[in-house]
């Protein structure tokens, strides 16, 4: 649960959520309408997610700029090479500990374009060429089933977790259908659960029980499109049979069930989790006749259970506690006495440090952090003086990743990279700190050309900015390298050390420079970084970037004829302000899945759920500070405005396509160039499978090669 992001990226405060913190004063102010906001843009029928008009538009945008991309020299080239890549048979695959003694993984290449679901053995797993058995083909089941399915992961119900809830999306919408699996015949259940297309969540309870949050009945969603109704669903139940356990309110983001287990996969607790906010939640034990709230912060991520504590990230001051310690409870003091149990420090960052990642073995807590945004890795024991903290000595200067843990005993997988060193993967003991390196993935470019470095800018407000530069060794400080600025800003989201193999061979080895920067927004520091930018200081992550844009040029890494920035979804927004804020920075901009119309973003996709980053704009006060940097409504006729590159996918449910749209056209009718391309499936992450994301790649860097190598 901690940065719910990512996910995820889709929630946020809503309406009459929000004015529960309000200033009074904000409290009071009248709402305006939300038929009201934007109501004369001659661009609103884009939001009509799959219109004709919308879709001819989109078509015809792709058919006049994809050929200026595919059709310059260098495109095919750059194509061949990031799908020799993606689809490379050496690949390290990724591996998840299955409770059969199994280890589980899902590839795609060209032979397995949709990808299958596959296992090995870790003995197997530990030879260059594991032997590979296949539990799902989704390629073979779209083609039985004449259907676009993209395969979003299982969830199997411990301990042999060989029952699972398959989720398929058609064409990598966030909407996805759910089917019983089992991967001892290989095949779904027949009789089997089955949910249909939605925006739910759900969670085993046993093998016949299922708690599960969905639209029950029409219209039975928050403001945000997300459940927020909890059902017990028994085998062999319709849906209007599923039994009510929790009901949340219309207006609060999600609900979504909770299920902590021990390490023999028997539950412990059964939790709703009640987003009030995308950062602001409530949790209820659904235990008893009725739902009992547990005390704790509204800003807080439950993080897991092992050795009888439930483990929790607090993301604000409470009870003694500073944003940003990790806490536990005794689960069995806190069940009898919910609103009297007693938290114990876990583990508190330093300021420069922040709490990454939490997993659990069988009886250890192992911790992914940050320090001055690079990995290290913390083993922690719970015993009757409280918490002991031990390190892993894993390479340092790299990102640490968390992977899977098993379960039965102290093993778990963590994964080691930086921006020129590939991943490494390193099995782990928790219980003896043993460290044992098992695969690594081989080089996709020449590392041997560049250097990493970190530096700082100062912000506008003094706050000083770390920002990480990948240049060529011998690059001369004139102002001429060509140079690709990255950063996000949002949602708690860290920008941490990550080897890309296309980047590094369409950018760095052809003499590119890659800079990511660590503006506040993100949770590089802590949950405090995060909120230094939200709502009313917005701008303040935006100044961020542009005081890095400008350190560069400063610095004469770059300057701005050879300065281009990307950014996705809430980076997509930051490109957007950057183009109407700052547009003399840059020559290029690549500008990936983004929100791009703030007044009514609300009211777009799943916009509702972000109110607690952006603000309301149906709340006068808070508009007015969004209205300073929409960039949608800050375009302006006789700017110098680069000609950007604007990507979006039909299919993404999200952040919704029209943002993008309205964005081109706006700019179109302003009279400035612009290239655009809408993919038709994909969702959020704009490709659904290697070939599409393969495409994606050699258009932004044939773009970006026109715009600053030429």
């Amino acid at each position: 649960m901690r940065k719910r992001l990512l996910a995820l990226l889709v929630t946020s405060i809503l309406v009459s959520a929000s004015l529960m913190t309000l200033d009074p004063a904000i409290a009071a102010e009248a709402r305006t309408p939300l038929s009201e906001l934007g109501k004369d843009d001659p661009y609103i029928w884009m939001e009509e997610i799959e219109g004709p008009r919308a879709l001819d538009w989109a078509k015809a945008q792709n058919a006049r700029s994809l050929p200026v991309l595919q059709g310059d020299p260098r495109y095919a080239d750059l194509e061949a090479k990031a799908l020799a890549i993606l689809n490379a048979k050496d690949r390290v695959p990724g591996v998840s500990f299955a409770g059969d003694g199994s280890l589980r993984n899902f590839w795609q290449d060209k032979d397995h374009v949709r990808g299958i679901w596959r296992k090995t053995t870790l003995d197997s797993y530990r030879a260059a060429e594991p032997t590979w058995e296949t539990i799902l083909d989704i390629d073979a089941l779209s083609e039985a089933e004449n259907a676009n399915w993209v395969f979003k992961g299982a969830s199997c119900l411990p301990p042999d977790e060989t029952r699972c809830l398959v989720t398929l999306s058609n064409g990598g919408k966030d909407a996805v259908t759910v089917r019983e699996f089992d991967t001892t015949t290989k095949s779904f259940v027949p009789g089997g659960f089955v949910l249909p297309e939605g925006k739910q969540n759900y969670s085993w309870l046993d093998k016949d029980t299922l708690l599960v949050g969905r639209e029950w009945t029409p219209g039975e969603l928050t403001e945000s499109g997300y459940a927020y109704v909890l059902k017990t669903l028994k085998r062999g139940q319709a849906l209007g049979q599923a039994v009510e356990v929790y009901r949340g309110q219309k207006t609060d983001v999600s609900v979504s069930p909770f299920v902590l287990r021990d390490s023999d996969g028997q539950v412990v607790a059964v939790l709703a989790h009640r987003g009030v906010t995308f950062f602001e939640s409530e949790t209820y034990l659904l235990e008893g006749s009725k739902p009992v709230k547990l005390d704790l912060p509204l800003k807080n991520s439950i993080q897991g259970y092992v050795a009888g504590q439930m483990v929790v990230l607090m993301e604000q001051d409470w009870k003694g506690f500073k944003t940003g310690d990790l806490v536990s409870f005794d689960l069995a003091q806190l069940k009898a006495a919910p609103d009297k149990a007693l938290a114990t420090l876990v583990l508190r960052p330093t300021a420069r440090q922040s709490i990454e990642e939490v997993t659990t073995t069988r009886t250890k807590l192992v911790v992914g952090l940050l320090d001055s945004v690079k990995g290290a890795a913390k083993v922690l024991t719970h015993g009757d003086r409280g918490w002991t903290v031990q390190s892993l000595d894993l390479p340092a200067n790299s990102a640490i990743g968390l992977g899977s843990s098993a379960e039965t005993d102290e093993r778990l997988f963590i994964t080691v990279t930086g921006y020129l060193a590939p991943t490494t993967y390193w099995l782990v003991d928790a219980g003896t700190l043993k460290l044992e390196q098992i695969k690594a993935s081989p080089d996709r470019f020449d590392a041997s050309t560049h250097v990493v470095e970190q530096f700082e800018a100062t912000s506008s407000d003094g706050v000083k900015i770390p920002y990480f530069v990948v240049r060529p060794k011998g690059v001369k400080y004139d102002g001429s390298a060509p140079t690709l600025l990255y950063a996000y800003g949002g949602f708690q989201v860290s920008m941490t050390p990550a080897y890309s193999g296309v980047m590094g061979k369409l950018w760095l080895e052809r003499g590119g420079t890659y800079v990511v920067a660590n503006i506040r927004g993100g949770g590089e520091f802590g949950p405090a970084w995060h909120e230094a930018a939200l709502k009313a200081n917005r701008q303040k992550a935006y100044d961020d970037f542009f005081a890095v844009s400008q350190d560069l040029i400063t610095r004469k890494i770059t300057s701005p004829r050879r300065l281009g920035i990307m950014g996705g979804s809430n980076g997509g927004l930051l490109m957007g302000v950057a183009l109407t804020q700052r547009p003399e920075l840059y020559n290029a901009i690549v500008v990936q899945v983004p929100l791009f119309d703030m007044i009514r973003y609300s009211q777009i996709g799943a916009g509702a759920s972000w109110v607690g980053e952006y603000g309301d704009p149906a709340i006068p006060s808070e508009r007015a500070v969004i209205a300073k940097y929409d960039p949608y409504s800050n375009l302006k006729a006789g700017q110098k405005y680069p000609e950007v590159f604007i990507e979006t996918s039909t299919k993404d449910d999200r952040v919704h396509p029209a943002h993008a749209r309205k964005a081109a056209a706006r700019l179109e009718d302003l009279g400035y160039p612009v290239l655009y391309y809408e993919n038709v499936d994909g969702g959020h992450a704009a490709s659904a499978n290697l070939a599409e994301t393969a495409r994606r790649q050699a258009l932004e860097y044939t773009y970006l090669t026109r715009r600053l190598m030429d």
